[in-house]
C-alpha cells in the first residue's frame, strides 16, 4: 500500500486544459487537449487538428512521463494517434504518431491554460 501511494504522489499533475499550435496542411491548428489524471491513470478529449473532441485511451502517467491513445475515423478510415509526452511545470511536450503512417512524428508543446 505504501508503494502505490508515494507512486501516486510522484503523478504529474497534468488535471486541466492546454492548447498547442501546430502546423497542419492549411497552416498553423490549435489543438485542445483537456486531461484529468487520476493517479497513474489519464483520461479526457482532444480537440482541434482532425475535427472534434475525441476520447483519450490508454492514458498513463508515469511521473512526468505521460501517453495516450486518440482513435478517429475521418472518411471511413480509422486513425489511431499515439501521444507521448513529458511534463515541466506548465509545458507539455508531445510527440504525436500516427499508427501504421509511416510519417515522422509530429512535435508540439502544449501550454496549461490560465
Amino acid at each position: 500500500m505504501g508503494v502505490l501511494c508515494a507512486a501516486m504522489a510522484f503523478a504529474a499533475d497534468v488535471t486541466g486544459k492546454w492548447t498547442a499550435e501546430t502546423q497542419g496542411q492549411n497552416g498553423p491548428q490549435t489543438q485542445t487537449f483537456d486531461l484529468k489524471a487520476d493517479g497513474a491513470k489519464l483520461t479526457g478529449t482532444v480537440a482541434g487538428a482532425r475535427g472534434g473532441p475525441a476520447e483519450i485511451t490508454e492514458g498513463k502517467i508515469d511521473g512526468d512521463k505521460v501517453s495516450f491513445k486518440v482513435t478517429r475515423t475521418i472518411q471511413d478510415r480509422t486513425l489511431i494517434t499515439i501521444y507521448t509526452g513529458t511534463l515541466a511545470g506548465d509545458e507539455l511536450k508531445l510527440s504525436a504518431k500516427v499508427e501504421g503512417m509511416d510519417r515522422p512524428a509530429r512535435e508540439m508543446t502544449a501550454k496549461r491554460a490560465k
